[in-house]
């Protein structure tokens, strides 16, 4: 959706029926049950959710056209991590206790755009261009902070002597969330003050200069934005409980909750990226995509600590064994692939052998 055409329908309808769909459900205080009314429940609050995740997507590229590279992608990894946060608190502090939920959606982020996301925009620009340029300090930068961020959350857990299991005890998660936050502050401000430069490459994709959009229009999007946004936290909870119906109709393993959430959420992100690979705006596609990693660790888990600290819940981290492999290959991987600015479509491949593995194993442990 360009900012250059008119507003499409669909990026104020789907918010409007949004908040209407919700003041429905509170007025008439609905319980989901597995039941055909239920099945039809589901259906349109999914159709209604996607197409408010999108709408919202819409909005802030369109303000990220106004506002150029690097904040346009950092307004879009933002966006969709407001979102991810309201999913994942509204499902973690529900009626059905699940303190491994945010863990397993932060990994499953994580795999998702490490190696599934960028090994399909790698893939599919090595396909059309056999090799893509992008800007290789902009990548350290991303690769460094990400590789810290997920040890300190998702490895270190499991090595704590305080408390026993995957967990943190008090202390250690507020001085973790107080240190998360100050390296992503830390990396924010080295993205958009320092060295905007990283950031940024040129391609014939952005060769044309900045899009000029009109106030109102501009405006117009802000709002809409926050209204798309409200709308989809409040539909968290409703969502939620279709994810636990349909979890436990299905016999399905604790980490499908986390996996199912993470796609919804990166699926616009995800398009946008693609888009932009198809293109030969490969460094367009790795600010979404390792940006909205280091969104999802250095702000969901500082946001969700605090929840659970202040509601007294517990909050798993650690990841198993197994998982701490797969993180682990993904880091080396991808030191490896964004080791020398230029990408094939072997690397492509390899990451999603990688991703195709993490999916199969979250089904076959």
């Amino acid at each position: 959706m360009s900012a250059h055409s008119p507003m499409p329908r669909s990026a104020w309808i789907f918010p409007a029926l949004a908040v209407l769909l919700f003041a429905a459900v509170s007025v008439t205080d609905y319980v989901f049950t597995l039941s055909l009314g239920g099945l039809v429940f589901a259906i349109v609050l999914l159709v209604i959710l996607f197409g408010t995740v999108f709408a919202a997507v819409h909005h802030a590229e369109v303000i990220a056209e106004r506002v150029g590279e690097p904040y346009g992608t950092l307004v879009l990894t933002l966006s969709v991590t407001i979102i991810e946060v309201a999913l994942i608190t509204t499902i973690m502090l529900g009626e059905k206790p699940a303190p491994e939920l945010a863990r397993d959606t932060v990994f499953a982020v994580v795999m998702i755009v490490c190696n599934g996301l960028v090994g399909l925009c790698v893939f599919i620009g090595g396909l059309r261009y056999r090799e893509q340029g992008f800007q290789l300090s902009g990548a350290n930068v991303y690769l460094s902070v990400l590789f810290a961020l997920a040890t300190i959350t998702l490895i270190m857990p499991n090595y704590t002597t305080t408390t026993p299991g995957p967990v943190f005890s008090a202390a250690q998660l507020g001085f973790v969330d107080v240190v998360t936050l100050a390296l992503y502050g830390v990396f924010l401000y080295t993205q958009t003050v320092l060295h905007k430069d990283y950031f940024v490459h040129e391609s014939p994709s952005n060769e044309g200069g900045a899009v000029h959009l009109s106030g109102r229009v501009f405006l117009l999007s802000v709002v809409l934005l926050l209204i798309s946004l409200l709308a989809v936290v409040l539909l968290a909870k409703k969502f939620s409980l279709v994810v636990d119906a349909v979890a436990a109709k299905i016999g399905a393993p604790p980490a499908f909750a986390g996996l199912l959430v993470a796609l919804l959420i990166l699926l616009p992100e995800g398009v946008a990226a693609i888009s932009a690979a198809r293109k030969n705006d490969l460094q367009k596609s790795i600010n979404l995509a390792l940006g909205s990693s280091l969104a999802t660790i250095g702000l969901t888990i500082p946001a969700v600590g605090v929840a659970t600290y202040a509601l007294d819940k517990e909050l798993e981290l650690g990841l198993n064994p197994q998982g701490s492999v797969l993180l682990l290959l993904t880091f080396f991987l991808s030191m490896l692939t964004f080791g020398t600015g230029r990408t094939n479509v072997l690397f492509g491949l390899v990451h999603m052998v990688v991703f195709a593995v993490y999916v199969f194993m979250v089904f076959v442990p």
